[in-house]
């Protein structure tokens, strides 16, 4: 960890935060193809990757939490995760990925989404939260608290909603807060994801049978 700097602490490949991953069902898919997702949405269940060169957040929160899901053959899986939530956040370059393994006839097949390639038109979200396990980017964070107390936060949009009733988040576990994060470099794995609203630019959509993923 560096020493802060003008306001901000850069940390080098830290494993903190991310960008949303879209469910490969055809009924998101209209949504996205019209240009925005409103209301809250979720991909559970099943890892996703997400690479993104840039991100800005504005209301950053940061806590521990347990994700549930169900495995493709219906056996639940419970996996710990970091949460990183953002009042609002712009995304350049965003390329999300999900494969689903072992297809009949196909075998892996991918659904790669691509957006926000435009600097002028990056993508844009509001009150996102991102369960996350695995994160690598340059990261600066603006006026950063360190240790506060999760349900105690005021910089950002707090625990996700059902989290402490459903005993899956701590509200006086471990968390850190900034007024603002800025991220380059993203590459990240999560397991789910939701949005008031996810509006995506210069969107493509496309299935591979190969496999493939953004990196």
């Amino acid at each position: 960890m560096e020493s802060q700097v003008r306001g901000g602490t850069r940390w080098k490949r830290f494993a903190v935060v991310m960008v949303p991953s879209v469910a490969a069902t055809a009924c998101i898919g209209v949504a996205l193809a019209q240009g925005a997702l409103a209301a809250s949405f979720s991909v559970s269940g099943q890892q996703f990757k997400v690479k993104a060169a840039s991100l800005e957040g504005d209301g950053f929160v940061q806590y521990g939490a347990i994700d549930s899901g169900y495995t493709l053959s219906g056996e639940k899986t419970i996996h710990p995760v970091a949460v990183s939530a953002f009042n609002s956040a712009e995304i350049t370059n965003l390329c999300q990925s999900v494969v689903t393994p072992n297809v009949p006839i196909f075998g892996n097949v991918s659904l790669i989404l691509r957006a926000g390639t435009d600097p002028k038109k990056p993508v844009e979200a509001t009150k996102l939260y991102i369960d996350l396990d695995d994160l690598s980017a340059d990261a600066t964070f603006t006026n950063i608290n360190i240790g506060v107390a999760a349900g105690s936060s005021t910089k950002g949009p707090g625990i996700k909603s059902g989290e402490v009733a459903n005993k899956q988040a701590n509200p006086y576990g471990f968390a850190q807060e900034a007024d603002h994060a800025s991220l380059t470099g993203v590459e990240q794995t999560a397991w789910a994801t939701t949005a008031g609203t996810f509006k995506l630019s210069n969107l493509h959509m496309a299935i591979s049978t190969k496999g493939e993923e953004c990196y």
